[in-house]
């Protein structure tokens, strides 16, 4: 039995607007990095994104906004359209330290955003420049920054963003000053230490291992409560003898708060397509970046409340503001 045209153009209309992704098959869809080139969040998803072509027979453009800790290219999605077109690959500093990193947000990370998936976990390494810089052993870094307050610097990818609370939080517990230099990516921030221009930073381990193992930085522990599989050399935090601190970071895929639930599903489920080729998970994991499958968006939309709920009173904590 053939359905009347009339019909059948009106079900068509009905299905575009309960999920405007059907109406836009084999249009690109934006996903924003609110960070640079060669940062973890660009590299991670840089390695999602094949698979995620694969699984929704759409194009995915990668699109690098940064700025502001991240928040720019956050708030351009925050502020975009809810049709399925536009995303943004977030992070721990974007949503959960944002809100009170920023008197001025101009977003609210739970209100304007939707969780969509998770991506991946992120702990940390500390490392120092090889560069004209005596600290070769945690003890070592102490003992010369409380020796000498302010006279050492640290850099970043931004100011409110995972590495800079987590330096920031380091100078504190152990009862010393140092002085914040904020670049606009992670590479940025890399070459700098090797450069010696900065003294010390905290950044994924995968990404700092290459210049580990050429000599130009070293590792002095990370931040996870056990070592590295990509770095078993290096110690942890609590082997180090460092009191504990948070650092640690995560990623995860975020749309316009009203995006239609089928859409938020249909994205939600191309990442775990993503993260569960093994090839994929195992790139990832020699970053030292575990993925988080599982987390979709009701999942993740409590974990990021969580997450926003421990990390408020730590950013208030440390004294470090954005604006």
């Amino acid at each position: 039995m053939t359905m009347p045209p009339i019909r059948r153009r009106t079900l068509l209309a009905s299905l575009a607007l309960a999920s405007p992704a059907l109406a836009q098959t084999g249009a690109p869809i934006r996903i924003i990095v609110p960070f640079g080139p060669g940062s973890g969040t660009d590299v991670t998803l840089r390695m999602l994104v094949p698979r995620m072509t694969e699984y929704l027979g759409q194009p995915l453009v990668i699109e690098n906004r940064p700025g502001a800790g991240s928040t720019i290219g956050t708030d351009v999605v925050a502020k975009g359209p809810a049709d399925g077109s536009l995303f943004v690959h977030a992070t721990l500093s974007s949503i959960g330290i944002a809100a009170a990193l920023y008197r001025r947000l101009p977003y609210d990370p739970i209100r304007d955003l939707a969780p969509i998936a998770a991506t991946v976990f992120v702990p940390l390494v500390l490392a120092v420049t090889t560069k004209d810089f005596e600290p070769r052993t945690p003890a070592a870094l102490i003992e010369a920054l409380r020796a000498a307050p302010d006279r050492y610097q640290y850099g970043s990818n931004g100011i409110g963003a995972t590495g800079h609370l987590a330096s920031a939080n380091f100078v504190t517990r152990i009862g010393a000053r140092a002085v914040h230099v904020p670049y606009r990516s992670g590479a940025e921030t890399i070459t700098a230490l090797v450069a010696g221009q900065i003294h010390f930073m905290h950044d994924i381990t995968g990404l700092l291992l290459p210049h580990h193992q050429a000599g130009t930085v070293r590792c002095l522990f990370v931040t996870s409560d056990e070592r590295s599989p990509v770095m078993p050399d290096v110690p942890t935090l609590r082997e180090a003898g460092v009191p504990h601190y948070p650092a640690y970071s995560w990623f995860g895929l975020f749309g316009p708060a009203a995006t239609p639930r089928p859409v938020q599903e249909r994205m939600s489920a191309a990442v775990q397509h993503a993260l569960a080729d093994p090839v994929v998970a195992g790139r990832l994991a020699e970053l030292g970046t575990p993925t988080m499958p599982g987390y979709g968006p009701d999942r993740f939309a409590a974990y990021v409340r969580e997450e926003t709920a421990l990390w408020g009173p730590l950013v208030r904590a440390s004294g470090a503001t954005a604006d």
